[in-house]
């Protein structure tokens, strides 16, 4: 195995079945289409060698092709008991993927900073990641704050529908809006601070929003709403405005 990143836990790596399934997944890949496969990496929290995953979980698989098209499909399934989430993508187009600043990026960056490598003999990886960091480098503050914008406009909408299933008594769609208006809330205070997560559990727990009830969610949405109407423009805005008179 080459290891991209920090050096791999050989121990952990022997008693962990998803870093068998990982690379029983990447040689197959490269044995079935040797001349279409750059690399293979793993993301998520098994790249970061720290989690406890007890030898299941999910395993977050990256294979990047010379062109768009080539190689296996993107797929999800359970090999040996262990889910294999499997993003194949064309190298450049994922280049310009850790290039964007989207209202996604605290959910989407941790992938391109920190990944092990499988197979990766040119070094592509490095190259993927130092893309992206000098991305963020150049990022001016207000892509951060259209990002964040959009992302509170999820987050709002999402809080709305909550509250009123909740005055309906629909409490389990209730209590499912409210996990999507958290975890947006999140994602604006990612933007907005610049950090980005490793998945959205870790979102909603490093913010604070995990337990967060329906009052203490509305409050944080308004806060944020007021900080970013001092950051250039109110949420709120009229016909001319959406129209971009």
């Amino acid at each position: 195995m080459e290891a991209g990143g920090a050096e791999l836990d050989t121990d952990r790596y022997l008693d962990d079945p998803r870093w068998r399934v990982a690379e029983r997944v990447s040689d197959a890949a490269l044995r079935r289409f040797p001349a279409d496969v750059l690399a293979v990496a793993v993301h998520g929290p098994l790249a970061h060698g720290d989690d406890d995953g007890g030898g299941s979980g999910e395993v977050g698989l990256l294979v990047a092709t010379y062109r768009p098209g080539g190689g296996p499909s993107p797929a999800t399934r359970r090999v040996d008991g262990v889910l294999v989430d499997l993003t194949v993508a064309g190298a450049d187009d994922y280049l310009r993927q850790a290039t964007a600043i989207t209202a996604l990026w605290p959910l989407t960056a941790d992938r391109y900073v920190t990944t092990r490598a499988l197979h990766d003999p040119t070094g592509w990886l490095r190259t993927l990641r130092d893309e992206h960091l000098a991305r963020l480098a150049r990022a001016r503050p207000a892509e951060f704050t259209a990002a964040a914008r959009q992302a509170w406009y999820r987050g709002s909408a999402a809080h709305a529908r909550a509250l009123r299933l909740a005055e309906w008594y629909e409490t389990d769609p209730a209590l499912l809006m409210l996990g999507e208006a958290r975890l947006a809330a999140a994602t604006v205070q990612g933007l907005l601070s610049r950090t980005y997560f490793r998945d959205p559990g870790d979102a909603v727990r490093r913010t604070g929003l995990a337990g967060a009830d329906m009052t203490e969610v509305g409050t944080v949405l308004a806060r944020q709403a007021e900080e970013l109407a001092a950051r250039g423009r109110p949420v709120d805005g009229t016909v001319d405005d959406l129209l971009g008179g």
